[in-house]
């Protein structure tokens, strides 16, 4: 008699991760030795992937198959085997000929549509894989499949040939791009209190961000964690703990004028161990916070602390208790600036996001006029010939920025200050956030936006640097906005400051350092977002640095086109 089974009743249970599966098709008239030397390919690829990982370097699961896919029976046999494993992605790296429809086409079969596909070849004369792999690439294309193919080099002979550099690092960057999209699928942010002052794109559009990305987005009221933080929805002993760990690193640069202050700043770090664990009572991937007006600055309520230190404490890696992986977290409740940060952190592999104003853009003019004032030498400096963006805001500054990247916890708290709020913006007081970030740290800058016109999001975006100026203008740059905030001051690759100007997305803008423009661009081919650099100076494709263009794209009237049916 058949019977049902009772799964456990456990509230917790571990995240499920995207496994990548790899395999290799193959001619079934080929010799042994042919298919020993592929099933080693396959062996290879995988080991050389294996390192992919979560921003909380959680290694993500790497299979793969001995077995050839050469007819449609060993195709079903490889599929059953990945989807038992929990395979996601799928990663084929051909070495000989192969038919199509009997192989790939009829292993993708048993997976959803959309499932990432790489498709990695050498490229070999008496190794004819480059040959299939246009060929499949061109069957899946013309119905309308995904595929993305990395034309590397490995050797032609030998059981075990070696492996390009160039053709692991192409591939790294497509992995990253297709666990960051399935694994963030089925994941939840949740952001606290209503639209951020009215400053539309911040908007949480739920429906869109749902049909795109997978992510839910969980809603809450900020009174809610407010009476939390009044119930003391935390342990004393931890928030001892903190306020210790801030007092050693920040000494006389946490400005606290009387009791009462001090007081104020504890409740702001116990708004970090409450927010904290609430997140992860919701296993939440990211979180977003409606700072102004109804927490902190609307005078017929209850001002409350600023919330900077909490804000800046979940963006980086680290706090009181050691390293750790960011958690993105907006201020302003800025979910669009939320998902930016997001998929940014976890396609470079858990780097620190960073969240600022669109402040200011110094234009040549401006910067050597300023600097002759101030008597400041700023010839020939790429800064002065060119211009630069001084981005800062209360909130959200991860501490990582403070700092190169790579430098102990202790070098980079060194450089962050905790200034008294200011009282026009905070009267509920508390402490802001302030460093300066220092130079050559390079990255992607860019934003998200939501267009209802084509009801699909589009990501502005540009190669960037920090860049470093003299100290003493640097200073009267930071004075011109505001010096209590931290400041990053930003060097587009292409973009011109005209251009930086015009096509701000919003207000807000983020960052984030090691981050390969292939990665991105594979990971907005997964997700179907537009790619948006209007910048005159970005050539359609640099090689070694941009991603191919599917086949599916070039077919079908270019990128736009068909992200657009």
């Amino acid at each position: 008699m058949a019977h049902a089974r009772q799964l456990s009743g456990d509230r917790t249970v571990k995240p499920r991760l995207p496994v990548i599966g790899v395999f290799a098709t193959g001619d079934p008239r080929i010799d042994g030795a042919a298919r020993a030397r592929a099933a080693n390919i396959v062996q290879i690829v995988a080991e050389s992937i294996a390192g992919i990982a979560l921003p909380d370097k959680t290694p993500v699961p790497v299979v793969w198959s001995p077995l050839l896919v050469d007819g449609e029976k060993e195709a079903d046999v490889v599929a059953t085997r990945f989807l038992q494993e929990g395979v996601q992605v799928l990663v084929c790296v051909p070495d000989t000929w192969a038919f199509p429809q009997l192989t790939v086409i009829s292993l993708l079969s048993h997976f959803p549509k959309g499932t990432p596909i790489n498709l990695t070849c050498g490229n070999s004369g008496p190794k004819p894989g480059v040959v299939f792999t246009h060929a499949l690439s061109g069957a899946l294309s013309q119905s309308g499949t995904l595929v993305h193919i990395n034309v590397g080099n490995w050797d032609d002979t030998g059981l075990k040939p070696r492996i390009s550099e160039k053709t692991i690092a192409a591939l790294v960057d497509w992995c990253y791009a297709a666990v960051t999209h399935q694994y963030l699928r089925g994941k939840r942010v949740v952001v606290f209190g209503h639209d951020s002052m009215g400053m539309e794109t911040a908007l949480a559009h739920v429906i869109p961000t749902r049909n795109t990305f997978g992510l839910e987005m969980t809603r809450l009221d900020m009174k809610l964690f407010a009476d939390m933080v009044t119930k003391k929805a935390y342990k004393a002993k931890e928030l001892a703990a903190l306020r210790g760990w801030i007092d050693r690193h920040a000494g006389k640069r946490l400005e606290l004028r009387d009791e009462a202050q001090s007081a104020r700043f504890n409740t702001e770090l116990a708004m970090y161990l409450v927010m904290r664990d609430l997140l992860q009572d919701l296993n939440a991937v990211g979180g977003g916070f409606m700072n102004q007006l109804e927490w902190g600055s609307d005078r017929r309520g209850t001002p409350l602390p600023v919330p900077d230190v909490m804000e800046s404490l979940f963006n980086s890696t680290f706090d009181h208790n050691g390293r750790k992986p960011p958690l993105p977290y907006a201020t302003e409740a800025d979910v669009q600036g939320l998902l930016t940060m997001l998929f940014f952190t976890y396609l470079a592999g858990g780097n620190p996001p960073l969240f600022m104003d669109f402040r200011k853009v110094w234009e040549p003019f401006e910067i050597k006029a300023f600097a002759q004032k101030l008597k400041v030498p700023a010839a020939r400096a790429e800064w002065a010939e060119r211009g630069f963006v001084d981005g800062n805001n209360s909130g959200s500054a991860s501490f990582d920025w403070a700092a190169a990247p790579g430098v102990s916890v202790e070098k980079i708290m060194a450089n962050v200050s905790f200034p008294a709020a200011d009282p026009h913006y905070f009267p509920g007081g508390g402490n802001s956030v302030t460093f300066l970030t220092p130079g050559g740290i390079e990255g992607i800058a860019g934003r998200l936006a939501y267009s209802a016109q084509m009801n699909r999001f589009a990501l502005i975006w540009d190669e960037a640097v920090t860049v470093e100026l003299p100290a003493k203008l640097a200073k009267a740059v930071c004075g011109a906005t505001d010096p209590t905030w931290p400041h990053t001051f930003v060097l587009p690759k292409y973009a011109s400051m005209a251009e930086y100007k015009q096509y701000a997305p919003a207000n807000h803008l983020h960052m984030t350092w090691d981050l390969a423009p292939a990665r991105v661009q594979y990971w907005l081919d997964l997700a179907g977002v537009i790619s948006a650099t209007p910048w005159a100076n970005r050539p359609a494709f640099v090689e070694g640095v941009d991603r191919p263009m599917p086949l599916l794209y070039v077919l079908n009237g270019g990128e736009l086109a068909t992200k657009l049916r």
